[in-house]
C-alpha cells in the first residue's frame, strides 16, 4: 500500500493563451487560431505534469472557461446580474442568470477527459462542478412556464449525466467542486443554505452505486482566485459535520494554508467516516512560496496522527487557476508545488512504512 497523492485541478495556462482568449473576446483572435493555442496548452501541460513525478494527473483544465461554467459555456438562455461572489481583496466574480428552460448543459466534462486522455500516459481525474453550485442560476424572481422544482429535477439530471459520462470515458476518479460550501456559511451563518447545498448534491450521489460512489469525490476550499480567497475566515467547525454527509467516498479538503491544521484534523477525524478517503491539502496555491518535500512530508506526518494511513491521502489546496484569466501564479511555481507535494508525499510513506 502507498498514501495516494491527486491534484485537485486547474493550471495556469500559458500566457499566449491567456492573451489569446483576451484577444479572441475581443474579436481580434479567430476561433481557429484559440483552438491551436489551447491545443498546444493542453499537451504542454499534460507533459509537464507528468514530469512531476505525480501518478494521477489532470488537464490543468487548460480549455475549460472555468471550473465553474463550462456546463453553461454558449448557452442562449442566459442573462448577466446573477450571484455575486466577493473575494477578500475586493475583486468579484458574477455568475449569470437563467432566463428559461428546460435546463440543459452546453459541454459535459467528458470532452476535456477524453481530449486528455489522448495523450496522457498516468490515469486522468476530472473535476466536475457541483449541482449546489448551479443551482445559483435560477433567479429569485422565478422564470415564468419554469419553475424551480422543474428546474432542479434538470439540474440533477444533468449533474448525474456530467459524472456518469466521465466515469464512462474511464477517469481515474471524478471530483465534484464544491467550493460554495464554505462561503454559504458566511452569507447563511444559520447554515440553512449549507443544507439545502449538501441535501441537492446528495440527491445527484444517490443516483450512483456504493461501488461507483467510491470514485466519486468532494473538493472544499475557501475559493482562489487572483491570489484571494471568499471565505477562509469561516470556521471549518460549521462546514465539516455537514460535509461528511455527502455520500461520496473521496474528501479534498483544503489544510496547507489553515492556521491551525491539528484542531481541523480533530475535526476531520471526529465527523468523516471509515469508508471516506480523505485528501488533506499540503501545498498552498496562493502562497507564492514553493514549499519543499520536508515541509511537505511533515505536513503528511501530522495528517497521520488524526486519519489512519489507509484512509489518508494527499492534495493541493485549491486548483492553481480555476478561471481561466487567472495569471496570479505562475506555471514554473504551480508545478514546483505539485513536484514537492509528490516527492513529501513519497518520504511521509517511508517514515510510515506504508
Amino acid at each position: 500500500m502507498s498514501l495516494q497523492t491527486e491534484p485537485i485541478g486547474s493550471i495556469p495556462r500559458p500566457p499566449e493563451l491567456v492573451r489569446g482568449l483576451k484577444e479572441f473576446a475581443q474579436g481580434k483572435l479567430s476561433q481557429e487560431k484559440l483552438a491551436a493555442l489551447q491545443e498546444k496548452a493542453l499537451d504542454d501541460t499534460i507533459r509537464e505534469f507528468e514530469a512531476t513525478g505525480s501518478p494521477v494527473i489532470t488537464d490543468g483544465e487548460q480549455t475549460k472557461p472555468s471550473f465553474l461554467t463550462y456546463p453553461i459555456h454558449g448557452l442562449k438562455d442566459l442573462a448577466p446580474g446573477g450571484v455575486v461572489v466577493p473575494f477578500a481583496d475586493g475583486h468579484q466574480r458574477q455568475l449569470p442568470c437563467l432566463t428559461a428552460g428546460p435546463f440543459r448543459y452546453a459541454t459535459y466534462a467528458d470532452a476535456y477527459l477524453q481530449r486528455a486522455k489522448k495523450i496522457a500516459r498516468v490515469p486522468v481525474k476530472q473535476a466536475v462542478i457541483s449541482a449546489s453550485a448551479l443551482s445559483l442560476l435560477y433567479p429569485q424572481n422565478g422564470i415564468e412556464g419554469y419553475a424551480r422544482s422543474a428546474f432542479i429535477e434538470d439540474l440533477v439530471r444533468e449533474a448525474e449525466t456530467d459524472i456518469r459520462n466521465c466515469l464512462k470515458a474511464g477517469a481515474h476518479c471524478v471530483q465534484i467542486d464544491f467550493t460554495e460550501a464554505r462561503l454559504s456559511l458566511k452569507l447563511d451563518p444559520s447554515k440553512k443554505l449549507l443544507r439545502q447545498f449538501i441535501s441537492l448534491n446528495n440527491r445527484v450521489l444517490s443516483r450512483f452505486t456504493a461501488e461507483e460512489r467510491v470514485k466519486i469525490g468532494v473538493h472544499t476550499c475557501p475559493g482562489g482566485d487572483q491570489d484571494s480567497t471568499h471565505s477562509a475566515d469561516v470556521d471549518y467547525a460549521g462546514l465539516l459535520p455537514g460535509l461528511f454527509q455527502l455520500q461520496a467516498g473521496r474528501f479534498y479538503i483544503q489544510l496547507a494554508s489553515e492556521k491551525d491544521r491539528p484542531r481541523v484534523l480533530a475535526m476531520i477525524r471526529e465527523h468523516s467516516r471509515s469508508d471516506q478517503t480523505i485528501f488533506v491539502g499540503v501545498t498552498d496555491p496562493i502562497n507564492p512560496k514553493v514549499e519543499n518535500p520536508r515541509e511537505v512530508r511533515d505536513r503528511v506526518l501530522e495528517a497521520a496522527e488524526f486519519i489512519p494511513a489507509p484512509r489518508l491521502g494527499t492534495t493541493d489546496d485549491c486548483g492553481f487557476a480555476p478561471f481561466a484569466d487567472d495569471a496570479s501564479t505562475s506555471r514554473e511555481t504551480a508545478f514546483g508545488k505539485i513536484r514537492a507535494r509528490v516527492e513529501g508525499t513519497r518520504l511521509a510513506e517511508k517514515m510510515l512504512g506504508v
